[in-house]
């Protein structure tokens, strides 16, 4: 169960990241999201080690399986202290993108880069880099000549928005650049509390793990059955 969960987490930040790739052209931020999977894959294969060591009451199993979790315990360490590192980027990288994607849309052919923009500004309601007012400073507002920003700026509530600065009241007042900021920061968060959870289980399962190998090291009539002797 772990190991798909963990899985999961992984998958929807390469999903997620997919849709705001053009904002953040650091792809070192999705390591984390890479190890996290893999970490997932093995846990299932751990998993499945520690239950057939147990089954077969396996000292050696069992203390295989410790070791192993103990080196997926570090490894998801480390995601943690990388999700914090690329966590803290996040901001400078999207300041240094976003200028540059804003001024590339082009309303009328739209090429990955427009169709990102007006993505964004639908999906977090915000419009321009920091307010709508942003768009005056665009090649794509100096071409079209009609005082009017893109469509995606328009509040769901407004009636008959056609993007015209002469209503700003239709218009979207939040610029776009603190929510991608915040929305990539909010995707790190979910990847160093899924590692922190599952790093967690990982010491309870080392725990219990051990405390059994403890057990069958004592145990005189344990010792004698995996030698083949009796016991009185």
């Amino acid at each position: 169960g772990a190991a798909g969960i963990l899985c999961y987490v992984g998958a929807y930040v390469f999903i997620t990241y997919d849709d705001y790739d053009h904002f953040f052209e650091d792809v070192y931020t999705l390591i984390p999201a890479v190890v996290i999977i893999a970490v997932g894959a093995l846990l299932f294969i751990i998993g499945l080690i520690g239950c057939c060591a147990t089954i077969r009451e396996s000292r050696c199993g069992l203390a295989t399986f410790v070791i192993i979790l103990l080196l997926v315990f570090v490894t998801e360490v480390v995601v943690v202290v990388l999700g914090y590192v690329y966590r803290a980027k996040v901001e400078n990288e999207v300041d240094r993108s976003i200028q540059k994607v804003y001024k590339t849309y082009n309303g009328t052919n739209p090429d990955a880069a427009s169709r990102a923009i007006d993505y964004v500004q639908r999906q977090l309601h915000c419009c321009g880099i920091h307010n709508y007012s942003d768009w005056e400073n665009t090649d794509w507002f100096k071409e079209t000549k009609n005082q009017s920003v893109p469509l995606s700026c328009c509040r769901e509530t407004a009636s008959n928005c056609n993007g015209s600065l002469a209503h700003p009241s239709d218009l979207y007042a939040e610029g776009c650049e603190a929510l991608v900021v915040k929305k990539l920061q909010e995707i790190m968060m979910h990847v160093i509390w899924a590692a922190l959870a599952f790093a967690a289980i990982q010491l309870l399962g080392m725990l219990c793990a051990c405390i059994v190998l403890c057990r069958r090291s004592r145990d005189p009539a344990y010792e004698l059955l995996i030698t083949g002797g009796t016991y009185a």
